[in-house]
């Protein structure tokens, strides 16, 4: 079976069925800088093709994209990952958002057919401006005052020394101490 790539040229629908309609940020450690200088987008996309046309489409769109890429390897069930790297500040939500309207246009979705997951946060919302502007910290100090501890602790525990951080109240520590029995 021949199957036709798709180009540079992509029109609407071209990528329909093909990505999976969540959308996670700073999952994924930032391949260009520090973590808290770099907001990473990941995608998961069926298979390699449109992975790829997809990064074409994002890098030659956007002066702001730092990079894009595929992930070198497919994931258990076929797919791939494309990473999106840009800079953390003010302005990151709202190219987040413009991102994924245009993307909305290859997959013929809504936005309000996706889901936005911050992965430190464990928290997941329905794809939005004010969902982007609540979970991504915008800037290096809002990063680092929110999940700077995460590294430290990491530390902490390779050295062996005890780590004493407290985890934030939200409905995801609330259910792994209520799994964990400690909810008081």
């Amino acid at each position: 079976m021949h199957r036709n790539n798709l180009f540079e040229g992509l029109e609407q629908g071209d990528l329909a069925r093909l990505i999976h309609p969540e959308l996670h940020v700073d999952e994924f450690k930032s391949k260009l800088g520090d973590d808290q200088d770099v907001v990473v987008l990941s995608f998961k996309v069926d298979t390699k093709e449109p992975a790829n046309d997809l990064v074409s489409f994002v890098e030659k769109g956007y002066d702001w994209v730092l990079d894009a890429d595929v992930s070198s390897g497919e994931m258990d069930d076929g797919s791939y990952i494309v990473f999106v790297e840009l800079d953390r500040n003010e302005q990151a939500p709202e190219n987040i958002m413009q991102l994924m309207e245009e993307i909305m246009g290859l997959t013929d979705q809504d936005t309000t057919d996706w889901r936005v997951r911050y992965y430190k946060a464990h928290k997941e919302k329905e794809l939005s401006l004010e969902a982007l502007q609540e979970l991504v910290p915008t800037t290096p100090e809002a990063y680092e005052k929110a999940y700077g501890h995460e590294e430290i602790d990491k530390l902490k525990a390779i050295a062996g020394v005890n780590v004493d951080t407290k985890a934030p109240k939200n409905d995801y520590t609330e259910s792994l101490r209520n799994l964990a029995g400690i909810i008081r």
